[in-house]
């Protein structure tokens, strides 16, 4: 889907913002502190029912209002009408989502109609932050191209947070410890079972298209960590595991430790790049997951991209938008200077950029 619309109310220092016949490619520019990153924000609120840049929600409502609210209107490729998306946030923390204008109980439901990718600041987390943050990335791949991967994901949580309770406990019931273990063991291997098979197909995407952002760099590679020892099944991790947890009162081994590594040359990623060699990797692994799902067959991705050309030279940041290009996904990108933008994308492509000017919270389009 692409959006053609959107309203936004209250969403930081965004007051009321208007925006109709939004095109593919969409630059924001404005001086720092006008409001262009709140309006990437306010997509992926649409989009995600949170912001990227925290989990305050407070923060993200503006100062005088109540409530925070985005409503946008997609074009679908196999349906003349147009699907509507709303999302409003109260300070207490409360979403209403509403889908069609339908009311919706999950955020999976609407995350599977508007697929986000995210390259900004934080970004770079992906590669030194925790593990945390590669796991979300790996799943949020796996969830828009397996669909019983949810499922397993949400039962998992709830085994591992019975079992965790069970070993917190100064006596513990075997029967119901072994009970839990068990439905633990088989959700672990079902969702560790779709990440490798996600991770196997996402890796050839990533190494063509990093030779492409980077050909100069030291040959790159994608390492999957499955979160225990790999010579056993995820029973016989839990079983060796089983003193330990009890010991320390929870479960050490698992698809909550999995990572996935990016190494240049051998050697991390994190560790030998270069701020902008890192900036390249990470849009690799974004425009990667895009391709895959494209050729997956499950539709394109929306990209949110802050300042580009921060920690990329003029020949990088060309290639970027070259791709992004040739991709033909539905892109919101952010800049001070149009100029910026407009030196770095293709030339042959450079008129079916929409502008827009951001000053104080106002958006007017050029």
């Amino acid at each position: 889907m692409a959006l053609q619309q959107l309203r936004i109310d209250s969403v930081r220092n965004l007051r009321r913002v208007r925006l109709d016949r939004l095109q593919r490619v969409n630059v924001f520019y404005g001086a720092n502190g006008s409001g262009k990153t709140s309006l990437l924000e306010s997509i992926h609120l649409l989009g995600m029912a949170r912001s990227f840049r925290g989990n305050s929600v407070k923060s993200l409502i503006s100062h005088d209002a109540t409530t925070c609210t985005v409503y946008g209107a997609a074009s679908l490729p196999s349906s003349p009408a147009l699907l509507s998306l709303g999302v409003q946030r109260n300070r207490g923390g409360e979403a209403q989502i509403r889908l069609a204008g339908q009311p919706v109980k999950t955020v999976a439901e609407l995350a599977e109609q508007l697929p986000l990718q995210v390259i900004t600041a934080e970004s770079f987390s992906l590669l030194t932050g925790p593990p945390g943050g590669r796991r979300q990335y790996l799943d949020w791949g796996v969830f828009h191209v397996e669909h019983t991967f949810f499922s397993q994901w949400q039962r998992f949580q709830r085994c591992i947070k019975q079992r965790n309770m069970l070993l917190r406990r100064g006596k513990i019931d075997d029967h119901e410890l072994a009970f839990w273990t068990r439905d633990l063991a088989a959700a672990g291997t079902a969702i560790t079972a779709h990440r490798k098979a996600y991770f196997e197909r996402l890796t050839p995407r990533f190494i063509e298209t990093m030779s492409q952002l980077a050909p100069s760099l030291p040959a790159l590679e994608l390492r999957f960590r499955q979160g225990w020892d790999a010579g056993l099944n995820y029973t016989e991790a839990l079983d060796q595991g089983l003193a330990t947890d009890v010991e320390q009162g929870y479960t050490h081994t698992g698809p909550q430790r999995a990572d996935i590594r990016v190494t240049s040359g051998g050697h991390s990623a994190a560790d030998t790049l270069s701020r902008g060699q890192q900036k390249l990797v990470v849009c690799g692994l974004k425009l990667a997951q895009g391709l895959l799902m494209s050729e997956l067959g499950k539709g394109d991705c929306t990209y949110l991209i802050d300042d580009l050309p921060s920690e990329l030279d003029q020949e990088h940041s060309e290639t970027v938008c070259g791709f992004l290009a040739a991709m033909g996904a539905q892109v919101f990108i952010t800049c001070v200077e149009r100029e910026e933008l407009l030196s770095v994308w293709p030339e042959a492509k450079s008129e079916a950029l929409a502008m827009f000017h951001v000053e104080h919270g106002e958006v007017s389009p050029v």
